[in-house]
């Protein structure tokens, strides 16, 4: 099993000691199990989102936008640490991935409402955007109009582990002074169509994500993996929302 979420593996299932899958036979991974946990953890991230939402729209009318920062950076760094401390500490996901969503949804809140001051209406067309793209793919995984084979997953953990050096690069680049890439973040035709590939792969990760979790779900992992396979599955969709919204952003300023 092969995924492009670096938080779904392909030793994601695997016994470390064994190198065999681990099966409960009292308490095992199921699909609905999951898709519960998901729900879940998505009632949380919105939670969190319509706090610091509210935060920052407080902070507007004081006239102190700077005040939403903390949740900013906060959301962002511990939902970091927090997703880390997940994939090393699988079996403590039943506690790490509800606070990843919450410390998720404190950072997409926030981010959220920065893009919706300068954009009207681009957080409804993202949201839109990602739970259709969801849906969709969702359908078409389980009719069988896509499937998951070994070449679809090398193609897509290949794009994705492309795009992640790019971003890495940028970053370095530009903590030295440096322009860069400048297409990354630029509203050029170049700009939006390195975003519009960025989204695709994203969505296609979405596949891979449904396809691990059912072959966990058929090799009997335990219960607690339900709750790792939800944060994995949320992983995926906060990045195709935030590159929504970069999206969007981009065509936007171009009105």
């Amino acid at each position: 099993m092969r995924s492009g979420n670096p938080a779904l593996s392909d030793k994601t299932f695997l016994d470390l000691g064994s190198g065999s899958v681990i099966r409960d036979d009292g308490s095992t991974m199921t699909l609905s199990g999951t898709v519960n946990k998901t729900a879940f953890l998505l009632v949380l991230t919105l939670a969190g989102a319509l706090f610091s939402w509210t935060q920052f729209s407080a902070a507007l009318q004081a006239g102190n936008p700077g005040a939403i920062m903390p949740y900013v950076w906060g959301g962002a760094i511990g939902g970091f640490v927090v997703a880390l401390i997940t994939i090393f500490k699988k079996e403590w996901s039943p506690v790490t991935a509800p606070l990843y969503a919450a410390l998720e949804g404190l950072f997409l809140g926030a981010i959220s409402a920065m893009f919706e001051l300068r954009y009207p209406g681009i957080v409804t067309q993202a949201v839109l955007a990602t739970f259709g793209t969801l849906a969709a793919l969702l359908m078409a995984y389980r009719s069988g109009l896509i499937k998951a084979t070994e070449n679809f997953k090398l193609g897509v953990v290949a794009a994705t582990g492309g795009i992640a050096l790019m971003y890495l690069a940028q970053l370095g680049m530009n903590l030295f002074g440096f322009q860069g890439m400048s297409f990354i973040n630029g509203n050029s035709l170049l700009g939006i169509g390195f975003s519009v590939v960025v989204v695709i792969v994203a969505a296609l990760n979405l596949v891979l994500d449904f396809d691990f979790i059912e072959q966990g779900a058929q090799q009997g992992a335990p219960k607690y993996m339900e709750w790792y396979g939800a944060f994995g599955l949320l992983v995926t969709l906060v990045w195709l929302y935030l590159e929504m919204l970069r999206l969007l952003s981009k065509l936007q300023s171009r009105n």
